[in-house]
């Protein structure tokens, strides 16, 4: 974006927060052996139907099933004793109440979590499963919110924020050092963006291991808030979503500052689109992935111009473009390689065979996958099945776009099951519900 500088001074909050590179390392070093660091995978199929080189990190291997639990722990591991004595407490019905909860059980230090009255009971049950004391209050997550701070005045109490927070965006920003020790090739990140912690935490350390690594954040269409606060827009923000773990509508004033001096530009993303790369992923990578983990995909399927293949020096975005950087030396026929971090799934080989697709029954287990190992959600997939009804939610042509991608959270939602058919349209892979 033009003038980063001045937008930072403009968005700057109060205090003097700052998050380097340094600081993402030390958080990964904290955390260590006590997440797992997940695969970064490359897909074939996947890279032929968007003409990149595309790979996915697969963040919903964690216990909690998403990236989340990265900052939470690196939170936690900083307390001073007083503050593990008395506890820790944060208002989230998502991801972050999970990884709280966990991480502190197991460490000995009480989690409060405060979710709105309407939180469905399975949310509650999850964070209740993992050691959390769930605490219902007010019809909204604003009223929540409200009271969670109110509680931690009251109780003295330490609160732990999901994203605007520096320690918790550099234990995140940890998933994009592990990225680029598995595939130092990459030289694009798609990210999506909810309050912007994880963005914040993989672009500053991105931005500190290869300065000129391109940087494209994604957000739902209809919860565009870092958008309209980084490009001083007033889209209007709210309603029913798919991508509902994105689904912010007020962004991180830290994140924010952080955010408008690194990131090349944010996208938007519809619903249909959304719904597509949800289907893509499950059929072609074997993986369950809620809208939000698949954002990044539906963004390089919906902005081929963005993500199309170019070649030379990346330029700032003008007009809603970016130019991408990309050695060809490195590079067969000249495609850039892009990376994806993933929130979801496991790659199958079954379904990686250029040119083809062979799709596989799903495997979901309650407790334990298939595997044996325990999960929340999103259990491996049975990839050793004969091909028969695989999963496609709607059409999704492929096209010509080229980039990384980051799928953060693993999936908790179903998908109505038809049957892919396999289609020659100008030479590359198409899909059609049955």
């Amino acid at each position: 974006m033009e003038n980063r500088a001045a937008a930072a001074a403009t968005l700057a909050p109060e205090g003097d927060a700052t998050l380097t590179l340094a600081d993402v390392r030390a958080a990964a070093e904290r955390i260590r052996g006590s997440v797992v660091r997940t695969p970064t995978l490359h897909s074939k199929t996947l890279s032929k139907i968007t003409g990149a080189e595309i790979w996915l990190k697969f963040e919903n291997l964690q216990f909690t099933a998403a990236y989340k639990e990265r900052g939470a722990l690196n939170a936690l591991l900083q307390l001073t004793e007083a503050q593990r004595a008395k506890g820790v407490i944060a208002a989230s019905a998502g991801n972050h109440a999970q990884g709280l909860s966990y991480h502190g059980t197991r460490l000995g230090v009480p989690v409060t979590i405060v979710m709105p009255k309407t939180t469905p009971t399975v949310k509650v049950m999850q964070t209740e499963s993992v050691g959390g004391k769930v605490v219902l209050e007010g019809e909204t997550f604003d009223e929540a919110y409200a009271y969670a701070r109110s509680m931690e005045q009251q109780l003295g109490l330490t609160f732990v924020h999901p994203f605007d927070d520096p320690q918790v965006a550099a234990g995140q920003g940890t998933v994009v050092l592990e990225m680029l020790e598995d595939a130092p090739e990459i030289d694009m990140l798609a990210v999506p963006i909810g309050g912007g912690g994880l963005l914040t935490g993989m672009g500053t350390a991105a931005r500190g291991l290869k300065p000129d690594i391109g940087l494209i954040g994604v957000q739902a269409k209809l919860y565009p808030s870092m958008f309209d606060r980084l490009k001083h827009q007033d889209l209007p923000c709210g309603g029913d979503t798919l991508a509902e773990g994105i689904a912010v509508k007020e962004p991180g004033a830290f994140t924010s500052r952080v955010l408008a001096g690194i990131v090349d530009d944010i996208v938007l993303v519809e619903e249909a689109a959304l719904e597509s790369a949800v289907a893509l992923l499950l059929q072609i990578e074997k993986t369950v992935v809620e809208g939000a983990g698949a954002a990044g995909l539906a963004a390089v399927m919906a902005n081929r111009e963005i993500f199309a293949g170019r070649k030379g020096q990346r330029a700032a975005a003008r007009s809603g473009a970016v130019r991408a950087a990309g050695s060809t030396a490195d590079h067969a026929a000249g495609s850039p390689r892009r990376a994806v971090q993933g929130g979801g799934g496991i790659q199958s080989p079954s379904g990686e065979h250029p040119g083809s697709v062979a799709p596989a029954h799903l495997h979901l287990a309650a407790g334990q996958g298939p595997d044996g190992r325990d999960r929340m959600r999103g259990a491996r997939p049975r990839a050793d099945r004969p091909a028969g009804r695989g999963a496609a939610r709607q059409g999704v042509r492929a096209g010509a776009g080229r980039t990384g991608l980051t799928l953060p959270q693993g999936g908790r939602g179903g998908l109505r099951m038809v049957a892919p058919v396999r289609a020659n349209c100008a030479d590359q892979l198409c899909w059609h519900p049955a």
